[in-house]
């Protein structure tokens, strides 16, 4: 009698879980699991993936619909309640601040610990740090100070100090905006390096210069990768389309061959053809046509909509705020999202509505668009650079994956539906076709509505 008894408790089917995600398509890039299962879920965690059904206090019908690990980006610039609105509809249940960094750490981090919809994290940011230590006036980009001249010895030391102590405090790894210091040294770049090798830790950086004009992007790629080599840190190249251009396929060859080399690089794309930045940062300063390799009215201005005049240009760029680059390439954009190991991630951000598509429709997009409009690369594919290699980057084994034990950060998705809504002129309106979206065991998308009052979003940290 006592041993059925501990048969029947061994049995997943009379399990009570804290939700059951019943009858979806199951699909795991770790495992290639792509099948029909049932998912409970007790805890925060995944507990049982099983083919038979599963007993929970609450129950998602997932018939029909594929059942994915949540969404990880890498590269989201909004870190508030409004983005991660936008996120949590377009599937990400993680969105982290790995390029700008943030500095100090250990306040950002607590003033979202209970109050998140979703997971959050940031690198140590040069960024923040630098400007820091050269009193510069900016905000969220450098503006005076810290672009003008480069760092003196005592600035130096203080910064890497400062970076340092994020690391300490649990940052993600080093975050670097080197295009938006033209004074920065090769040197200081190298010490940041040198950092992140020590701690074996990753840098994710927005490398010197764009474009084909020299020095141009093969310096800026060669620059990161070798001070990669020699220091040991693992590198992350962001947005390698909006650096690359036309030339994306040899930056993806480059970061191609240092990892036939043994070097831990990777790099990752958004699905559109246009960028963002403040227009009075240092990417706008003289020779930015050449550079980039647009004008003026490839030049959007996100509070109104307008495209830009030399004389617009003049009168945005003495006031500050962001702009839309029109800049890059569909085919090249096709062919980063199509590259094995480029992962995808928004570079996004929202500020009371206004902002870049990217922010509320970039997963939606290339599962819409590029995955069953035009058969750009397959589902699973697709997934596995939105879930798995984000995860792989961070060196987390509790997310980008559906298997017992992992975190219950699950999106739930139709994918003869799904697709993104934002556009440049309206960037705020939410993704279709992701009806339920699961953090940490709490759903946080229900029937395809924002549900309110829940905050299940947790710190990510190293």
């Amino acid at each position: 009698m006592r041993c059925l008894i501990l048969l029947l408790t061994a049995l997943p089917a009379l399990a009570q879980y804290d939700l059951v995600i019943a009858n979806g398509r199951a699909m795991d890039p770790e495992t290639g699991l792509d099948a029909v299962r049932n998912i409970g879920v007790s805890g925060g965690k995944i507990k049982a993936i099983s083919t038979k059904p599963l007993k929970g206090r609450d129950t998602i019908d997932a018939k029909g619909l594929v059942v994915a690990p949540g969404f990880i980006d890498l590269h989201s610039h909004g870190q508030d309640d409004e983005n991660y609105r936008y996120k949590a509809r377009d599937g990400v249940t993680t969105a982290l601040e790995m390029e700008v960094g943030v500095w100090p750490v250990d306040p950002w981090y607590k003033a979202r610990e209970g109050k998140a919809l979703i997971n959050f994290g940031a690198t140590s940011g040069h960024i923040p740090a630098r400007m820091a230590a050269m009193k510069d006036t900016g905000t969220f980009l450098p503006r005076d100070n810290s672009v003008n001249r480069s760092s003196t010895a005592v600035e130096e030391r203080e910064i890497l100090a400062h970076v340092r102590e994020g690391l300490d405090q649990g940052a993600l790894g080093v975050g670097m905006g080197i295009a938006y210091f033209p004074k920065v040294t090769r040197e200081e770049i190298l010490g940041l390096f040198g950092l992140a090798g020590e701690r074996k830790t990753p840098v994710y950086v927005h490398m010197r210069n764009p474009g084909p004009v020299e020095p141009g992007v093969v310096d800026s790629m060669q620059e990161v990768i070798a001070d990669a080599a020699s220091s040991g840190a693992p590198l992350h190249i962001v947005h390698i389309t909006s650096m690359a251009f036309r030339q994306t396929e040899l930056a993806l060859g480059m970061v191609d061959g240092a990892r036939r080399r043994n070097l831990d690089v990777t790099t990752e794309c958004y699905p559109y053809t246009a960028g963002m930045t403040q227009l009075e940062s240092a990417i706008f300063d003289k020779g930015w046509q050449e550079r980039i390799g647009v004008n003026y009215g490839d030049l959007q201005w996100v509070a109104t909509g307008e495209r830009l005049t030399e004389a617009t240009f003049q009168k945005y760029r003495a006031q500050g705020g962001p702009v839309v680059i029109h800049s890059i390439p569909e085919e090249m954009v096709k062919m980063a999202l199509t590259h094995p190991g480029v992962m995808v991630a928004s570079d996004g951000w929202l500020v009371d509505g206004k902002g870049h598509p990217r922010a509320a429709g970039t997963y939606s997009r290339v599962l819409g668009r590029y995955v069953r409009d035009q058969n750009a690369l397959p589902l699973m594919e697709a997934l596995r650079r939105m879930t798995l290699l984000p995860a792989q980057r961070l060196g987390v084994a509790s997310k980008g994956r559906l298997k017992v034990g992992a975190d219950a950060d699950i999106t739930v998705f139709d994918p003869a539906k799904v697709a993104d809504q934002a556009t440049y002129d309206n960037p705020s309106k939410y993704a279709e076709g992701i009806p339920y979206v699961v953090v940490n065991g709490v759903a946080v998308v229900s029937g395809g509505q924002l549900r309110t009052g829940v905050f299940p979003g947790r710190g990510v940290r190293r």
